[in-house]
């Protein structure tokens, strides 16, 4: 019979995310993961096999959350679509507000790793992709519903859109990374929203 763990892996696995969101894969050792999860480093191989094992599945972790998060503030076909792209762009603010350190935001561990890692890390690189494509199809549903009850331009399809509004997603958190503050924020989200208005 296989002896029981006597740590909870999740916690660890949640220590190890936020400690790679702050700091990045390559600036993350083996020894600062054993000390914000408090395994010894055999622990950490014997259950995850490797730093960057355990990187892709707290990569993967962060990024289902994010999106799910993300689909759920874009649910409801009864609220006018708009209304549905303001609450996420409120959520990113606020997300990066409340993870504020010495005056600057953390970012986006996905957006974190494509800077760092896409195009020479394979499996992260496939992680990320499929990840962005559940994200512009989420916009892309909401930007279709929008431009079909006239709240929305039509001057570009959906996908277009959504791509566009990640894009400025991922600008304003790498703004709040720079020292961007909610105001800044604002005025971003609010000139994207506006580019959106039919004309």
């Amino acid at each position: 019979m296989a002896r029981p763990r006597l740590f909870d892996e999740e916690h660890a696995l949640d220590a190890a995310m936020r400690l790679f969101w702050l700091q990045g894969y390559e600036a993350t050792s083996t020894q600062d993961l054993c000390e914000v999860t408090g395994l010894g480093r055999s622990s950490i191989y014997n259950t995850f096999s490797s730093k960057h094992a355990l990187f892709v599945r707290s990569l993967s972790r962060y990024l289902d959350t994010m999106t799910a998060h993300q689909h759920a503030l874009l649910a409801g076909a009864e609220i006018p679509a708009t209304e549905r792209l303001r609450t996420l762009f409120a959520s990113v603010i606020d997300t990066e507000e409340s993870n504020r350190r010495e005056g600057r935001g953390i970012g986006c561990l996905g957006v974190n790793t494509s800077t760092e890692l896409s195009g020479r890390d394979p499996e992260v690189t496939e992680l990320l992709r499929r990840d962005l494509r559940l994200r512009i199809a989420s916009l892309g549903n909401v930007i279709a519903a929008g431009q079909l009850a006239g709240e929305i331009s039509r001057k570009r399809r959906p996908d277009d859109l959504a791509r566009f509004l990640n894009a400025v997603i991922a600008g304003m958190r790498v703004s709040a990374q720079n020292g961007a503050d909610r105001a800044t924020l604002e005025v971003i989200a609010a000139g994207a929203m506006d580019s959106l208005t039919p004309s």
